[in-house]
């Protein structure tokens, strides 16, 4: 089973998705201000690469920013490409 969490500290935050319990990555980001998050890195543990974990994390993070009205600034090379990739999630990017 998979799952993702969201935490936050502060002005920084992440999403960590897991396999059975298991830590299989995260994604962090930083509030640049009330209205955008700036993701910085997206890491996917060895073994669970190929799986589309990473995808997962975009779009849970994708699901939070039209929930809360943000905008997405990606830092990120792999969340970039993403958003490059794929025209239904560029209306949160900021």
């Amino acid at each position: 089973m998979v799952k993702i969490e969201q935490e936050e500290n502060g002005k920084k935050g992440r999403f960590v998705i897991y396999e059975n319990e298991q830590f299989a990555g995260e994604m962090t980001y930083t509030w640049t201000d009330d209205t955008k998050i700036k993701i910085d890195h997206t890491g996917i543990g060895d073994a669970f690469g190929g799986k589309g974990y990473g995808k997962q994390l975009v779009m849970k993070a994708v699901e939070f920013a039209r929930e809360k009205g943000i905008k997405i600034v990606p830092v990120c090379p792999f969340v970039k490409a993403t958003f490059e990739r794929d025209e239904n999630i560029r209306d949160v990017r900021g």
